[in-house]
């Protein structure tokens, strides 16, 4: 019996030091549970009811410009605040809390009401890449502001509050949980090998090539071996950079082409509007160097079986550690065997 293709095993993930449970035999369990809608194959161009569209007003009564292109504004409903008391709380060393000052913006992909990155063309997905860029420079800059997370929530599945093709852009003052693990565990490594833990699993993984999805000479994508959702994967940069600040343009370039290749292939997978929730993580912005950062996104998508059947995170999941059923070889092989042409017509321009 192979231990990583049929029994139960552990996995540990390298960015987190935290370990994930593997349990492939129980991909032909029976499913009666909870059934995801599927797409909305007739989204219009343009949906005057929706707060995100040109010309249209917001939730909050203001009115958006007519736009074209990729435009960005400050969250309406932001989670975060520039001004928050300075003092901390602290009670019987038990109860803690400290003010937590940042700035929430959104950024459209498109004017357009349906357009989703695995519609759009390399260009239109490159101006994306470098309003992220631009943004990551422009919030992370003052002092206050010590790291900047960008991500988007694809769908319904995954939270999405409005269909229109967006992000969300978060620049906060203390470094996140998820950020936090990967610097102590990327800074760790580098301190005891003497190199980039992602430059060395990366070179590993296209030696190996089971996990890879696709590439270009400036990105990487793959099922990492440690991954928790079915069908996740990891894009990562083939040079040494640390954050969107170090993009060139042929780089910027070859993020927008595996972006499209990638979200093409998860649609196709189950013929759907995939859900996903995608981020991007980054060195942080607090002035230190951080030679250990190596640029990387994660895609969490929660589909498991089809269109309408996702993985819940519950249970054990919950109390104990994360479980999956399909390995991440399977799923590496599955979205490397779907076509890079979207199963639907490309929308009318």
């Amino acid at each position: 019996m192979s231990l990583l293709n049929s029994a139960s095993h552990r996995r540990l993930n390298q960015l987190t030091g935290e370990w994930v449970l593997v349990s492939p035999h129980r991909t032909s369990r029976p499913w009666q549970g909870q059934v995801e809608k599927t797409h909305d194959p007739d989204r219009p161009r343009y949906d005057p009811t929706c707060y995100l569209c040109p010309g249209n007003a917001r939730a909050n009564g203001a009115r958006n410009p007519a736009y074209e292109g990729v435009f960005a504004f400050d969250n309406d409903f932001a989670a975060l605040t520039a001004q928050v008391p300075e003092e901390d709380f602290a009670q019987n060393g038990l109860l803690i809390a400290q003010g937590e000052p940042g700035r929430c913006r959104v950024l459209c992909f498109s004017e357009r009401h349906d357009l989703t990155l695995p519609h759009m063309s390399v260009p239109e997905i490159t101006r994306v890449v470098e309003a992220w860029r631009e943004e990551t420079m422009r919030l992370g800059a003052p002092d206050a502001i010590n790291y900047v997370q960008i991500f988007e929530n694809r769908g319904a599945a995954m939270g999405a509050s409005n269909p229109h093709p967006h992000c969300q852009i978060w620049a906060t003052h203390s470094i996140p949980n998820e950020a936090a693990k990967e610097t102590k565990q990327q800074a760790a490594y580098l301190a005891q090998n003497g190199s980039c833990l992602l430059c060395d699993y990366l070179a590993l993984e296209q030696r190996l090539g089971e996990r890879i999805v696709c590439g270009n000479d400036h990105f990487v994508a793959l099922v990492p071996f440690w991954a928790i959702w079915p069908f996740e994967t990891m894009v990562l940069a083939t040079r040494h950079i640390g954050s969107f600040a170090d993009l060139t343009g042929e780089e910027a370039q070859g993020l927008a082409d595996i972006l499209r290749r990638l979200t093409i292939r998860y649609d196709n997978l189950f013929e759907t509007d995939f859900p996903y929730s995608m981020g991007f993580h980054q060195r942080p912005t607090d002035g230190a160097p951080h030679a250990n950062w190596h640029f990387h996104a994660h895609f969490y998508p929660p589909l498991l079986r089809s269109a309408s059947v996702r993985k819940f995170m519950v249970g054990f999941e919950m109390l104990g550690e994360p479980q999956r059923d399909i390995t991440p070889e399977t799923a590496a092989a599955r979205l490397r065997d779907v076509s890079e042409t979207h199963y639907l017509d490309k929308p009318t321009r």
